[in-house]
């Protein structure tokens, strides 16, 4: 869980420097990594529903 948090921490901050502001674009990035890393450690294709709060 720690790579994966770690994955999505990486993956939100090239998104900030990339200037990419777009909720759907932000959300479809991190779908598309995580989705990645989770196969290549399993093997299985995962059902990922990316949920996106504001604080």
């Amino acid at each position: 869980m720690n790579e994966a948090k770690e994955l999505l921490t990486e993956t939100l901050q090239n998104c900030l420097d990339n200037n990419m502001h777009e909720w759907n674009a932000i959300k479809g990035k991190m779908k598309d990594n995580l989705s990645d890393f989770i196969f290549v450690k399993t093997k299985r294709t995962p059902m990922i529903l990316p949920i996106i709060m504001e604080i």
